[in-house]
């Protein structure tokens, strides 16, 4: 799910920023300065435009090939869903389309579950969805489960990412949400990202705020964080 890019204003760049490459990010950026963040903020920014025009300009039959992959690799990695609420998100711009992961998580006795933007700098909220049940536009015209439908806790969330490095950190649309998100669980769900192996960068340049999802799924295999890592805000 896509959501706005409000992570910085100004210009854009694409070499690392200033004294970036100083940054451990084992460390998460603790110790970055205000300079420092404007700088990282830049330099996403203008990652995540060249990450999502690449991932555009895949032929539509190479990303669906791909999706049926990473399906397969997360029905491995959630094993019965029966009793439990999953929730994934409706493909934007390029993105796996993980609707046929929905049905499976239906025919299982699963419940699948769609996030929704309640404001800016507001965590997210996941609404039960099923296939075929009535949907809304949300933010960016995305598809929503309608109001009225329940407002659940999910046992597993699937986010999408714009990219993603070695320790699983994500690089998402610059809303924050899904961090805020993850931030105000307690107890945190099991967090699943998936996207495209050619969306693995060397590193987001990891800030205090992010938050790590526990596996990375790409068409090419899972990717969990180094061992030791701090995998909770």
């Amino acid at each position: 799910m896509g959501v706005p890019d409000d992570e910085t204003p100004g210009a854009s760049f694409a070499s690392p920023p200033c004294l970036m490459h100083e940054l451990d990010p084992a460390f998460g950026g603790i110790g970055v300065d205000a300079q420092q963040r404007t700088d990282v903020a830049r330099w996403r920014k203008a990652e995540r435009e060249r990450l999502i025009g690449a991932r555009l300009a895949m032929p539509v039959a190479e990303r669906q090939a791909f999706a049926e992959r990473i399906i397969g690799r997360a029905r491995d990695l959630i094993g019965n869903p029966a009793g439990r609420v999953v929730s994934a998100y409706w493909p934007f711009r390029g993105e796996p389309d993980l609707r046929p992961l929905m049905e499976w998580v239906v025919s299982c006795g699963g419940r699948p579950a769609l996030p929704v933007v309640t404001g800016k700098g507001q965590p997210l909220t996941f609404r039960l969805w099923s296939p075929g049940e009535p949907l809304e536009r949300g933010v960016w015209n995305i598809p929503i489960p309608a109001e009225g439908q329940a407002v659940v806790e999910p046992d597993i969330v699937i986010a999408p990412v714009v990219g993603f490095d070695p320790g699983c950190f994500r690089l998402g649309y610059g809303g924050g949400f899904f961090d805020r998100t993850l931030a105000a669980r307690d107890p945190r769900p099991r967090v699943l990202g998936v996207g495209y192996a050619r969306q693995g960068i060397a590193t987001i340049f990891p800030q205090p705020h992010d938050i790590p999802m526990d596996a990375i799924i790409t068409e090419a295999g899972v990717s969990e964080p180094p061992p030791g890592q701090k995998t909770e805000a």
